[in-house]
């Protein structure tokens, strides 16, 4: 089995429905409000677990009414939470307004997740040196996901960063990152190359491993996805077909899945990856499943449904 440990957020999205987005000054009733667990970091952790990992988060929620129902969301899902800390005041919060026509406004406030410090890491150094993959992200301090990233780096660990939202990253930063997963707007900052087509997608991957990642992954939706590394050609991966009723969290959804298949079996007692393809196509069926499903972290599928999926294709 699979060890991986993820660093990253916890949100709670306060999600609301309207007719239209106001104007300045304007009061509108919503259709419905809807309080739905997220966070990429809680994503990626749990579409991990539910692929198989044994997950283990750092990271934490706030002492109001949402912390306790975030962490507990985690740890049902298997996710081992011990060093979720709690902190004095608001959790991570997104506050959505969709419209009818699909446009959506959103305001981030951090809440704990700019608590996150690279002490919190130190803190969970066993279970830093016992997994086989470090998954991070950009949704808390930059200073905290470095630390972690040269902490894994130091143990023999492997590195996958998901880098969203989008950074510029330096030589130092790269040279840490072992997957490196961005999709075409992340690809396009890091690599300073407009990213929309999969030969673009190669071209910006090649670009950020001659810099120094050990290899780069682009997510295109529809598209499929990139994989580019100094040891072969790159390749293309087809999306599976299907009718999206929910794209949200599917990215997140991917990464999990393919850390937990393809974790290097480093750690002791570590089971075996699989390879490369059969990761990626692993991956892409989570995906796949879950566009197929409302929510986010409730439409995650189990490496049960994963397998099904694959089975019938």
């Amino acid at each position: 089995m699979t060890k991986v440990l993820v660093v990253g957020s916890i949100n709670m999205d306060i999600v609301n429905a309207v007719k239209d987005h106001p104007k300045p000054g304007e009061t509108l009733h919503a259709f419905g409000t809807r309080y739905i667990p997220g966070g990429k970091g809680a994503n990626q952790a749990i579409a991990a677990a539910r692929a198989g990992a044994a997950v283990t988060f750092v990271g934490a929620v706030g002492s109001d009414a949402f912390g306790g129902q975030l962490r507990d969301g985690l740890a049902q899902a298997g996710v081992d939470v011990s060093h979720v800390s709690v902190r004095p005041g608001t959790s991570g919060l997104a506050f959505i307004t969709v419209a009818e026509s699909g446009e959506n406004t959103i305001i981030l406030s951090a809440g704990s997740n700019g608590s996150v410090m690279p002490a919190d890491v130190d803190r969970a150094e066993v279970a830093l040196a016992a997994c086989d993959v470090v998954l991070l992200q950009n949704e808390i301090p930059w200073e905290t996901t470095v630390h972690a990233m040269r902490r894994a780096r130091a143990l023999g660990r492997q590195v996958y960063l998901n880098l969203a939202p989008a950074r510029e990253l330096t030589d130092e930063e790269i040279r840490l990152v072992d997957v490196l997963v961005v999709n075409e707007v992340e690809a396009s900052v890091a690599s300073s190359v407009p990213v929309s087509s999969v030969a673009e997608a190669v071209d910006a991957g090649r670009r950020l491993v001659s810099r120094g990642a050990e290899a780069v992954l682009v997510t295109l939706g529809a598209q499929g996805c990139v994989w580019v590394d100094p040891a072969g050609d790159p390749a293309h991966f087809p999306a599976f077909p299907v009718q999206p009723v929910d794209t949200t969290a599917a990215g997140d959804t991917f990464i999990g899945a393919f850390a937990a298949v393809r974790g290097t079996g480093t750690a002791p007692g570590a089971g075996d990856a699989l390879p490369l393809h059969e990761a990626l196509r692993f991956a892409s069926a989570a995906a796949a499943v879950k566009v197929t499903r409302p929510g986010a972290q409730t439409g995650i599928p189990s490496r049960e449904d994963i397998e099904r999926f694959l089975q019938a294709r």
